[in-house]
């Protein structure tokens, strides 16, 4: 089976409202209609939980808003992976590209390990990184 990696920052396209929100339902309708097996590291959900609670906190969204955008992040078929040197790779990678911390660098460590591609909305993590690892896409 064909895998996708996905990072927080696309995640997060599929629950908010975002101008770009069609596109990355558009590429997950995509995959799901393709078979593809969607992974991610097992941090995706703590950050996607934060952000969604972090955004009815700032009043961006309403209670009931943030409860269904959660139903639904818990909804999606999504694989989490944790394969054995997930952490030592994604230490690897942050090195290597001088990042200044190992969140990020840990979903282009998986889609190292994994060998898909890793897709991100984080315009900064793919500047920063695109010129080194060819498996990654940004959503635009």
């Amino acid at each position: 089976m064909k895998q996708i990696c996905v990072d927080a920052s696309f995640v997060l396209k599929l629950l908010l409202d975002e101008p770009d929100s069609p596109q990355a339902v558009a590429h997950w309708s995509e995959w799901i209609a393709n078979d593809y097996e969607i992974v991610a590291p097992f941090h995706l959900v703590f950050e996607v939980v934060s952000v969604l609670r972090n955004n009815i906190y700032r009043k961006t969204i309403s209670s009931q808003a943030g409860e269904k955008a959660l139903a639904a992040f818990l909804a999606q078929d999504i694989t989490l992976l944790h394969p054995p040197s997930l952490i030592e790779q994604g230490w690897l990678v942050a090195t290597r590209l001088n990042r200044p911390t190992v969140y990020d660098a840990i979903y282009l460590a998986l889609g190292e390990l994994m060998e898909c591609e890793v897709w991100t909305a984080d315009r900064r993590l793919y500047n920063a990184a695109e010129a080194t690892l060819p498996q990654l896409r940004l959503l635009n």
